[in-house]
């Protein structure tokens, strides 16, 4: 038998490093539990394009187009029906019509800025693209001591990006509250959502860029019809990241509420957007509505959507949630919306939605940006199928 000493000396601290090597085992094992996919991803079938073979009806409800990217932010379809999409380190990507992904960047913007929120963020592409071959872009770069977006055009060849030109300059930036979306309206103007940089006090400042919703032409001028003479067209947004517009042209947009303890936590917003009109950040949040700024059609309360991208759909408008990670599609009634969640933690953090030509929703998710779980395959392109909601 062992002696006392030779026990304590020998044997005890042996006995001690197993239960720790267990213990941190099992914490590790219970966290992994807590923080793994409901889904995984070799459970999703490969997305098979929509053909005249075939409808909507013969898509899954949920499948991959793609997968291990780095952090997409925004995709848009050219008309061949072919992708790209943005990684926020400054990579251009491409799918081809047929679903492939091509392994290489068609182009990595110069001068990108990847910090925080920051980075390569919106895409679109001009209504007239067979005619003019544009393609702009929202990014973040340094501006010597200060963190500035911009708004560029380039021309794509079908296989490369060129005649490079600035269309909006020196919006303000920061590592959060950046902005970022990008899309043409109906009527042909090209809309920018831009942050208020982390200064609360910009969006209410109707000559400064940040906190607002801005509308210009292909060439970066105020659309005609601005109501402060300049590019803003609503304000007093605090981190707007998401814009659509329904069957009858109206504008939506998607914003992120602030953060802290209740009740000034939360509250991320769903707006119904007009033309010079104040939504009220930072007076106005939530329920809590101060004369001469316009209430949220819809918001979320002690929860956090953080939202993002959205797309209209059949009398509905469907959004994306980051730290909700979600997808939260909003039927229209009038003024008033019925939400219903769907995929809630399945997939983890969602970036963009974006309805394509096949009447699918492409989702991007963002789990690679820092502040989400990383799951096998991450980042993606989802093809969500509407119909099966």
């Amino acid at each position: 038998m062992l002696g006392y000493n030779t026990f304590v000396k020998y044997v005890l601290p042996l006995v001690i490093l197993a239960v720790l090597v267990v213990a941190v085992f099992g914490v590790f094992k219970y966290g992994q539990s807590l923080k793994a996919p409901s889904v995984e991803s070799s459970s999703l079938p490969t997305a098979v394009p929509v053909t005249e073979n075939n409808s909507t009806k013969d898509i899954p409800k949920v499948a991959i187009l793609a997968q291990n990217l780095e952090i997409p932010w925004s995709l848009v379809f050219l008309p061949d029906r072919s992708i790209l999409f943005t990684e926020r380190p400054g990579r251009v990507r491409h799918v081809s019509a047929d679903g492939k992904l091509q392994a290489e960047p068609v182009f990595t913007v110069p001068d990108v800025k990847a910090q925080g929120e920051g980075g390569l963020l919106g895409i679109t592409i001009h209504p007239k693209f067979n005619e003019n071959k544009y393609v702009y872009f929202y990014y973040t770069y340094s501006g010597g001591e200060n963190t500035l977006n911009r708004v560029v055009r380039y021309k794509f060849d079908g296989k490369t990006l060129d005649e490079r030109k600035v269309i909006v300059d020196a919006i303000p930036g920061a590592s959060n509250h950046n902005g970022g979306r990008i899309k043409f309206g109906p009527d042909g103007y090209l809309y920018i959502t831009a942050g208020d940089s982390q200064k609360p006090s910009l969006a209410q400042d109707t000559n400064s860029l940040a906190g607002k919703i801005l509308r210009v032409d292909k060439e970066g001028n105020p659309a005609p019809g601005s109501p402060f003479n300049n590019r803003v067209y609503s304000y007093g947004h605090r981190n707007p990241q998401g814009i659509t517009w329904d069957a009858s042209g109206q504008l939506w947009e998607t914003e992120h509420g602030p953060s802290g303890s209740w009740p000034n936590c939360c509250q991320d917003e769903l707006n119904r957007v007009e033309k010079g009109v104040n939504y009220g950040w930072p007076d106005s949040v939530g329920d809590s509505v101060k004369p001469g700024t316009v209430a949220p059609v819809a918001h979320s309360g002690r929860d956090i959507w953080a939202p993002s991208g959205m797309a209209f759909l059949n009398g509905a408008v469907y959004f994306s949630g980051l730290r909700g990670a979600l997808l939260v599609q909003a039927k229209i009634n009038g003024d008033k919306v019925a939400l219903s969640e769907h995929f809630k933690n399945e997939f983890g953090r969602l970036r963009d939605v974006v309805l394509g030509p096949d009447g699918l929703l492409y989702v991007l998710t963002n789990n690679r940006d820092g502040r989400g779980i990383v799951r096998a395959g991450d980042d993606k392109i989802l093809v969500i199928n509407p119909n099966k909601l």
